[in-house]
């Protein structure tokens, strides 16, 4: 080896240190590449130099041909001095290139450039694999000395170092944008999905509630969406929402009766940590849904204690965690759903009427489909055609028998026992075709409805709301004898949620 004195292996070593700040400060890949090729054709006082990639996948080495080109060249990893180094890990220190067998002359007839003397060492990763190959051309005084190969082997280390945190750094970016592209058309599918267009309907009912969601979208108005379960109420909460400038902004459900009472505060407001052994802090709904929509589903079931603190959060727009001091401003447009006649039930003493008003700024209400039966084809072909699309069968078909039997039955479940009906009739469908026989036995058949019965005493008869609820009533109890009062296989019949069941038993005293 040349004698080399103090002096000059400081400062080539302090050039090194330089390089590899450098580079680690350089996160674009093919920058990065051409940083090092830069750097090192100073540093070693040559024409040119490269890196080149192992891509293990296709047993390829690949790089620019030159810096600042914008050519990439591949071949053969088994070919070349490259070739070489990328399969032994060996450091080569060629002088004359045309004379060694190992050197692949192919690339210079390819780009025009003529090699005389070169040196390769192998990059190797963290886990010590060997990942690629630093090149260096054409010293421009003499040959590669062993001072050139420990010097290129140094910042070889570093360069493989480099070259990773760039090419993962490249990956992140490629997956965030994959992420974000994806994320922008699922949300354009959701917006679209829960605008008022899927609503389906087309009579003077359905387009009323349709007409009013589009008057009310671009308001911060609180809401009150009212009808029996299954009508769609949560549809309308989301078209409301999706169709405002909220759209992008949370989406927060609630079920109110599915809330214990002991955890209706701290649901809804949050609690701190250390209230009691073993709580963390949490965010409530309220925070959650903050710049976006809280949608409150059967808010008629609230306690009047939460009711309480509802009505107050609706008034001040602060909200307090349990065992928390500190109000926490929240910005958020609250939409409530109930089944229940609230009026009725401020009557009664169970709930407040001046959060009825607070919530019923506009109100939304979802007709029961017996109440628009011409709209039943429509939505069956509707759901039927989602059902093909969801389980990639096509040419799926009602008979017009099978529409005219949707359209005259009672559907105490409304639209979601339709739909239920639809995907079990689209199941279980033999042909291409769905014909009468294949529909449900458990749905009661269009049968004439019995003369209306005297109210006891009265002389009179009964009110459509009370033959209504009274067809609930025995339809539910006749549903839970047949199952031997299993309520979930009861609701599936009666295509209701077990809670929605639950909560018809509690209002008609049913026992199951």
């Amino acid at each position: 080896m040349d004698a080399v004195s103090p002096s000059e292996l400081n400062q080539r070593l302090a050039a090194i240190l330089a390089i590899c700040q450098k580079m680690n400060s350089e996160r674009d890949l093919g920058a990065l590449l051409d940083l090092i090729a830069r750097e090192a054709t100073s540093l070693l006082d040559c024409d040119r130099a490269s890196i080149f990639l192992l891509d293990r996948e296709t047993n390829e080495l690949w790089s620019k041909v030159a810096l600042g080109s914008d050519q990439i060249l591949r071949f053969d990893a088994r070919q070349g001095i490259a070739g070489t180094t990328a399969l032994t890990g060996a450091t080569i220190n060629v002088r004359d290139a045309y004379s060694d067998p190992r050197f692949y002359n192919a690339i210079d007839d390819r780009t025009g450039y003529r090699t005389r003397n070169l040196l390769a060492v192998a990059l190797h990763d963290q886990r010590g694999e060997i990942i690629g190959v630093f090149e260096v051309l054409n010293k421009r005084s003499g040959v590669f000395t062993a001072r050139d190969e420990e010097s290129l082997t140094a910042l070889a280390a570093n360069a493989a170092g480099a070259i990773e945190t760039a090419q993962l750094i490249g990956e992140l970016k490629r997956d965030h944008a994959e992420l974000e592209q994806q994320n922008a058309h699922l949300r354009r599918e959701v917006e679209s999905r829960y605008s008022t267009h899927g609503i389906i309907g087309s009579g003077a009912r359905i387009q009323q509630v349709v007409r009013l969601i589009e008057r009310i979208r671009d308001s911060v108005v609180n809401v009150l969406i009212t009808g029996e379960s299954g009508t769609g109420k949560e549809l309308a909460a989301k078209a409301i929402h999706f169709t405002s400038p909220r759209a992008r902004r949370p989406f927060v459900a609630l079920n109110c009766a599915a809330l214990p009472e002991t955890l209706v505060e701290s649901e809804l407001f949050g609690i701190e940590k250390g209230v009691a052994t073993g709580v963390e802090r949490r965010m409530g709904q309220f925070e959650k849904a903050g710049g976006g929509t809280l949608f409150l589903d059967e808010i008629g079931d609230l306690s009047l204690t939460a009711q309480a603190k509802m009505l107050r959060v609706l008034q001040e727009r602060v909200v307090e965690r349990v065992g928390g001091r500190a109000p926490i401003p929240v910005d958020v447009r609250v939409l409530a759903a109930t089944n229940k006649d609230l009026e009725a039930e401020i009557a009664r003493g169970n709930f407040r009427e001046d959060l009825y008003y607070r919530i019923k700024v506009i109100h939304v209400h979802m007709p029961p489909l017996r109440e628009i039966r011409e709209e039943v084809p429509m939505l069956a072909n509707h759901f039927l055609r989602e059902y093909c699309a969801e389980t990639g069968r096509g040419g799926l078909e009602f008979s017009p028998g099978v529409l005219r039997e949707l359209a005259s039955r009672a559907w105490p479940g409304n639209v979601r026992q339709l739909r239920n009906e639809v995907m079990r009739l689209a199941a279980c469908a033999r042909g291409s075709r769905i014909e009468e026989e294949d529909l449900l036995l458990g749905v009661p058949p269009a049968t004439p409805a019995p003369a209306p019965r005297l109210a006891a005493g009265a002389g009179k008869p009964e009110s459509l709301k009370q033959a209504i609820e009274e067809l609930e009533r025995r339809m539910i109890a006749e549903a839970l004898d047949g199952t031997r009062n299993n309520q979930q296989q009861a609701a599936r019949l009666l295509g209701l949620s077990r809670q929605g069941l639950i909560n018809k038993m509690k209002r008609y005293s049913l026992s199951g």
